[in-house]
């Protein structure tokens, strides 16, 4: 059976799931250099990413749409294109609350006449293809495993999964009263977050508040936790306990403690107000643990906008709770079409355990470089000599790019660490804010020896500390608060080349990491070809399929 699962609002993405693998999730904003959080914008983009990838919309089975927001109580509907003209499309809830366990909730719509969606489809509540595809992408699918949804707009909701066909979903409840965006809600009303509105565009507005998370967790590391701002954090959602607690309510506990604490700087709150919601997701999962009376600890898989918080994942891995801990890579809304088509596998009594790979994403699209570049041959062992000698970044656009949104290897800037500027010049080529930091990329074997409490961590969702010694070597990878986002990576790990980079680069320098962030525009996703990242010009040197393209004005000589 071929499901294609798509997601139409914000993040949209098309998936395609031949039954139990992963052919392809094709996001819109790594299509065209689409703007960062894109809508599927058309439904005609469904056949066109199909051809793509070598299907007809004949070819497909189901259709599936993830579920939505109603924005009135009535039915739930998201206005797109269809041919160019606009029309609604219904889809299944955003959550789905039955307290008994039970598969994925499924929803039946008639189609859309004269779009690929005529022949009908189902849906899912969007809560549930966060839930599954957090445990079907995971080494728990197939067990018993606790799964924790929180996203921007939903309380945290912890659920029981228990294997079977089909697989079970029992909701346990709210954790607590907070929904995922008081925290941004708490940043937006804080310098240098704090935004007019007037103005904006609607596509605007919707990039900068689902942008502003991320940057906050980074700029928290300028200031420092506070007991006091945490003391009274703690009060002030006891006394708001009774009214609303929506994301509003972030602006309130900001304003509060801005007023409470006038010498305390934006980065002081920020910081305090994160380690305050992780100890408080700590403490809500150590109770429901302990009402659940569990014969023995369980896994858990951690989905939704708020598991791309490190510091919060870090707090859940290193509590204890649990004998393990995953987060797919696309647990916010990117995942959203490969988790609606699993839904659909799952109300089949398909089997949980998907066989996929993290760079299943879009080819590199074929083009040529800029004029003033030109290409040579260039193996993996060339590349590594060329990092380690020149000192330059080089952009990689080469094979599928990467599921979510980090950049994994493939359309990656790689960079040696060992220059304390590199941090520096990475953000100020990409216009990104100073105190943003770059993520070191590291073999596996080695990982453990350079980081705690390193170990496997391939899809940089959990911080780490360098051990000492190590700050001094690779000083570009170091935030400012001493963490690092480590992303690990094995020499053989499929469909991609960096690990064979990394290893002779780890052979000649003897440092077993470099430097790896994003290669995109300003507010776009990844670039897709050549011809993007040699137009863009950040680097000399752009590196793709085996072949090296350098800009002649501007290389290091070697």
């Amino acid at each position: 059976m071929i499901v294609c699962g798509i997601k139409v609002s914000h993040d949209g993405a098309i998936a395609v799931l031949d039954g139990q693998r992963l052919v392809f999730s094709a996001e819109m904003e790594k299509l065209g250099n689409g703007r960062r959080y894109s809508a599927l914008g058309d439904l005609d983009r469904i056949p066109a990413v199909l051809a793509d990838h070598g299907l007809d919309v004949t070819d497909v089975d189901r259709f599936v749409i993830d579920g939505w927001w109603s924005q009135d109580d009535g039915p739930t509907l998201i206005d797109t294109l269809s041919g160019g003209r606009p029309v609604s499309v219904a889809t299944a809830p955003y959550a789905a609350d039955p307290f008994a366990p039970a598969p994925p909730p499924r929803y039946t719509f008639a189609g859309i006449a004269g779009s690929p969606l005529a022949g009908g489809y189902s849906s899912y509540p969007h809560a549930s293809h966060h839930l599954y595809a957090g445990y079907c992408t995971g080494p728990f699918a197939g067990q018993t495993a606790l799964g924790l949804v929180w996203d921007g707009g939903t309380l945290p909701r912890l659920y029981l999964v228990r294997p079977g066909r089909p697989v079970t979903g029992e909701y346990l409840g709210p954790l607590f009263g907070l929904v995922g965006d008081v925290f941004t809600y708490f940043c937006l009303a804080l310098e240098p977050f704090h935004r007019p509105l007037d103005g904006l565009t609607e596509v605007q507005i919707v990039e900068h508040h689902l942008g502003t998370a991320g940057k906050a967790m980074a700029y928290a590391g300028l200031g420092a936790v506070d007991d006091d701002v945490l003391a009274a954090l703690d009060k002030l959602v006891a006394e708001l306990g009774g009214q609303s607690m929506g994301p509003e309510i972030g602006t309130t506990l900001a304003a509060r403690c801005a007023a409470l604490f006038p010498s305390h700087s934006s980065a002081d709150l920020i910081a305090s107000c994160q380690e305050f919601i992780g100890r408080m997701l700590v403490g809500a999962l150590t109770d429901a643990v302990a009402r659940l009376e569990l014969p023995a600890p369980l896994p858990i898989c951690l989905a939704g906008g708020c598991a791309l918080n490190i510091k919060w994942n870090s707090m859940i891995r290193s509590s204890g709770l649990f004998t393990g801990v995953w987060v797919p890579p696309f647990t916010n809304d990117s995942g959203a079409s490969i988790g609606t088509a699993l839904c659909e596998v799952l109300s089949q009594g398909g089997d949980p355990e998907l066989e996929w790979n993290v760079y299943s994403g879009p080819a590199v699209t074929p083009s040529r470089p800029m004029p003033g570049w030109t290409a040579r041959t260039c193996d993996e062992a060339q590349l590594a000599a060329l990092l380690h000698t020149t000192g330059e970044p080089v952009v990689v656009v080469d094979g599928r790019a990467e599921l979510g949104p980090r950049a994994l290897g493939n359309r990656s800037i790689l960079a040696a660490p060992v220059a304390p500027a590199m941090k520096d010049e990475l953000n100020r080529i990409k216009h990104r804010e100073p105190y943003r930091p770059v993520a070191p990329i590291c073999l596996e074997s080695e990982a453990s020896a350079v980081f705690d409490p390193g170990g496997a961590d391939p899809y940089m969702l959990f911080d780490h500390r360098l051990r000492p010694g190590w700050a001094e070597r690779v000083p570009a990878v170091l935030h400012l608060d001493g963490t690092a986002r480590l992303q690990t990576i094995r020499p053989d790990t499929p469909h991609t080349r960096v690990g064979r980079v990394l290893e002779e680069y780890h052979r000649i320098s003897g440092i077993p990491l470099l430097c790896n962030t994003s290669a995109n525009l300003s507010g776009h996703g990844f670039f897709p070809d050549v011809v993007t990242a040699t137009a863009w010009g950040g680097t000399p040197y752009v590196w793709s399929g085996g072949t090296l393209y350098t800009d002649e004005r501007r290389k290091n000589r070697v």
